[in-house]
């Protein structure tokens, strides 16, 4: 029983059944899954976080996969971060977009452009068909404290902005969390770099220590941007590490 587990006493833990796992072709995966999970409320989740859980809408859990131990739980201490060369190219490419932070909820402009970004980067992974409430259930359902954040482009000679971009993040006790962007599929953007600098410079503006960017999966391509944040830290046997320069 992990520190986390004995200090919230009113949650439950169980294992799901095994399912395809959708990074590692041909492995299956389990989750741990705290329960119920209308009982995480913002002040446990802050908890949670620390060990390894992760949220996706209401539902808390973290990788807890037979004999594998791949996904590993990121994060940026956002005083020693320093931005390499593509990323100050990024973050000046961008610069024009204006942003607008808000209480999550639906809207059939940030549906439609959920839409395209899976099309065009995840397709045939499943979440290219989902439909508004299974959209709602990943991304506008929350118990913890959450924001959605537009990103648009600068508008000219139509009075509305273009909706360019859209993030769901969480504010917990000592950072910030990414849990989902999705953004216009335009040839040569660097939305997603970005998007992560952006929230970077929020959380350090807020006073925050850390930005906790998911599970992370050496040699994963979906995965590779995480870590060329750096430096950052690595979820190890249940410890906050620095990893050896020559692993990530």
């Amino acid at each position: 029983m992990t520190h986390a587990q004995r200090f919230i006493s009113d949650i439950q833990y169980y294992s799901t059944a095994a399912y395809p796992c959708s990074y590692l072709e041909g492995r299956l995966a389990r989750s741990q899954v705290a329960a119920p999970s209308e009982a995480v409320d913002a002040t446990k989740y802050d908890v949670l976080i620390q060990d390894g859980f992760r949220r996706s809408g209401s539902f808390v859990y973290r990788p807890q996969c037979d004999n594998c131990k791949a996904c590993l739980s990121i994060r940026l201490p956002i005083s020693e971060f320093k931005p390499n060369r593509s990323q100050k190219r990024a973050w000046a490419q961008h610069q024009s977009l204006t942003f607008k932070v808000m209480k999550p909820t639906f809207s059939p402009e940030h549906y439609d452009l959920y839409k395209r970004y899976q099309k065009s980067r995840h397709p045939g992974g499943g979440m290219d068909i989902d439909d508004e409430a299974q959209y709602t259930d990943f991304l506008v359902r929350s118990n913890v404290r959450s924001w959605l954040v537009e990103f648009r482009a600068p508008a000219s000679s139509d009075p509305r902005a273009e909706l360019k971009m859209v993030s769901i993040i969480d504010q917990l006790k000592d950072g910030l969390s990414a849990v989902y962007t999705f953004y216009a599929p335009e040839a040569g953007q660097n939305f997603g770099t970005f998007n992560v600098l952006w929230q970077i410079q929020q959380a350090k503006s807020l006073g925050l220590s850390y930005l906790y960017l998911g599970y992370w999966i050496e040699g994963c391509r979906k995965m590779d941007y995480k870590s060329c944040f750096k430096p950052h830290e690595l979820m190890q046997n249940g410890t906050w590490q620095t990893p050896h320069p020559n692993i990530s």
